[in-house]
């Protein structure tokens, strides 16, 4: 694929770049730079990957709600991108896409994209606040996360800060499967709508805190609710079922200026 000037300088937009082949289909990369505890890339990343590709085809410029189904594990190497719209509207666009690696679908997703620009009409209520957390700078940075854990190169591509440590790190199976951190690109990428729908999935799972290291997703919804301000963004994770192998995880993103810009919840499997 020729490279493209205006996504070489962040490396999501570069990891995440398409190139079209025909209507309705794409190539692309996954790298090694966002691999997760089950040494695969994170699956945010790989969702990514293939809303890059829906979009292009969409005559709406944001995504509003997204819905993904995990087939199998992803790996670095080629994948190709089979896009379909479904329905474009006068306010939304909706399409689905298929991600195919070696001849075998990893992920299907069905999207559908509007437009997020500020309305000073619109009826605003909101009933939470965003997390309670210390200035970034004052948030200390665990030696795991800045020297990136052998096999997580996501620490690498990601930057974490919390309030305090978390208590997995120091292999801790007894906390409470919630977290509140500040997280953002490392490489200074800001936040943007097209990178919402990967970054609800770049939080480290709440189920570590009961001791539960191996999870993959089954299935990952994302609601995105406004386009981010730029700086670092509020996190709030937290699991509050898990049974029979598996568990829900619930996301928020809050923006600099205190806006919620994503959520999402994912049903995922223990391994």
């Amino acid at each position: 694929m020729s490279p493209d000037p205006t996504t070489e300088r962040y490396r999501f937009d570069r990891d995440t770049r398409v190139e079209k082949l025909a209507d309705g289909e794409f190539a692309a990369a996954l790298t090694d730079a966002w691999t997760t505890f089950t040494s695969h890339p994170n699956g945010g990343y790989v969702l990514g990957t293939a809303l890059n590709a829906l979009r292009q085809g969409l005559g709406q410029p944001d995504p509003l709600a997204v819905s993904a189904f995990f087939l199998r594990p992803a790996a670095p190497g080629p994948v190709t991108a089979r896009t379909e719209v479904v329905r474009e509207g006068r306010r939304t666009a909706t399409g689905q896409v298929v991600l195919e690696q070696n001849g075998k679908e990893v992920l299907r997703a069905t999207a559908t994209y509007g437009d997020l620009a500020p309305d000073p009409a619109a009826r605003v209520l909101t009933l939470d606040t965003p997390p309670d957390l210390p200035a970034p700078e004052d948030c200390p940075v665990p030696a795991e996360f800045a020297s990136g854990p052998q096999g997580l190169s996501i620490a690498d591509s990601v930057e974490y800060r919390y309030p305090a440590r978390p208590g997995w790190l120091d292999g801790k199976k007894d906390g409470s499967p919630r977290a509140e951190f500040w997280m953002r690109f490392a490489d200074g990428r800001e936040p943007d709508v097209h990178a919402l729908p990967s970054m609800v999935d770049f939080a480290p799972p709440a189920v570590l805190e009961i001791g539960e290291f191996t999870t993959i997703t089954v299935e990952l919804t994302v609601h995105v609710r406004a386009r981010p301000a730029p700086g670092w963004l509020a996190c709030r994770v937290f699991t509050k079922h898990v049974a029979g192998g598996l568990h829900e995880e619930d996301m928020e993103i809050w923006d600099s200026a205190g806006t919620l810009v994503a959520q999402c919840r994912q049903l995922a499997m223990l391994l």
